[in-house]
């Protein structure tokens, strides 16, 4: 039994996961605060051990080998569960604490949420790195499951309901609205209905799904709106719609926040859309972590305005399996 492990220092499995994530002998040093040339030791031995070249030079960077793409999965998996029974079960002091927090998110989540939440939490703890990864629907379960992030921001739907070493808690909400430029031909001082369905609208589906929840909501009372554009990213959208006359209909603190950079103005939506809710989800592993408590805590300290229910309910979430 284990007896491949044997032949492994088990250390080298954090320089195997750092160099498959950078695909660079540099990055992956520098985030285990190695020299480069200590790291090239330590991959040389890790060849040793298993016969394979793992990491094979392709321009500046390093290709992993099939061996490689084989074994990555598992050991990410493995390191998640080690650090999981072996990490931080003490006290955990925000001011000098160095942890790393994994969240996955769409980057219109990262902005609606990160400018308020970053400074806060520089403050409190000045130390801890924040790391954001792209994930889609699919892909936010599986790396919520895998140890790969502790918190999946706002994008899971009833798929999260079937697996249960998932839980979550709302964090916010907020109102849609809709965002035109400033100065705009034919929307004044009040946007109707009939205006909003006669111009042309961008929309973003960061999930690559054909309907987005605007359109969904408008449907519902059978009605439809005229997309020009169509975006998997928020980052163009509202420069588009600062230069042209098309709209953006968005959560309305996102909204805020791009008419403080652009010449944008904001309109209550015209029909009726449920309000948009930042779910926060995590996996039951981590409920025991004292940092993962004090992260939830700020999550709902800063972003905040949820009803006092549902605040007890996200904390009640988090402290199961003290």
């Amino acid at each position: 039994m284990h007896d491949s492990l044997r032949r492994i220092d088990l250390n080298l499995l954090l320089v195997f996961d750092a160099l498959f994530r950078h695909r660079g002998v540099v990055l992956a040093a520098d985030e285990l605060s190695l020299s480069a040339s200590a790291c090239s030791h330590a991959l040389g031995r890790l060849r040793a051990a298993l016969g394979d070249e793992l990491f094979v030079r392709q321009g500046s960077g390093m290709r992993p080998t099939a061996r490689a793409e084989q074994m990555a999965p598992g050991v990410r998996e493995a390191l998640a569960g080690l650090t999981g029974a072996l990490g931080d079960t003490g006290r955990f002091v925000p001011s000098t604490s160095t942890q790393e927090f994994m969240f996955a998110a769409t980057d219109f989540t990262t902005f609606a949420v990160l400018p308020q939440f970053i400074p806060a939490l520089a403050r409190e703890a000045p130390h801890v790195r924040v790391r954001v990864i792209y994930s889609t629907h699919s892909e936010s379960l599986d790396d919520l499951a895998s140890g790969q992030v502790h918190f999946a921001l706002g994008f899971l739907g009833e798929e999260q309901t079937q697996r249960t070493s998932v839980e979550s808690f709302d964090c916010f909400t907020d109102d849609y609205v809709v965002a035109v430029r400033k100065g705009h031909q034919r929307i004044r001082r009040k946007l109707s209905l009939a205006q909003y369905l006669a111009e042309r609208h961008v929309v973003v589906t960061p999930w690559t799904t054909e309907q987005s929840v605007v359109d969904a909501a408008l449907l519902s009372s059978g009605l439809t709106r005229d997309v020009a554009v169509r975006l998997p990213s928020v980052m163009a959208a509202p420069f588009i719609v600062a230069n042209s006359e098309y709209l953006l209909t968005l959560p309305r603190r996102a909204a805020l926040q791009l008419a403080n950079s652009l010449p944008l103005e904001i309109h209550p939506t015209p029909f009726h859309i449920s309000r948009y809710v930042l779910k926060v989800f995590f996996h039951r592993r981590h409920t025991g972590s004292p940092a993962h408590r004090w992260m939830c805590e700020k999550m709902l300290d800063v972003l905040g305005a949820i009803p006092r229910a549902a605040r007890a309910n996200a904390r009640s979430a988090s402290a199961r399996g003290r």
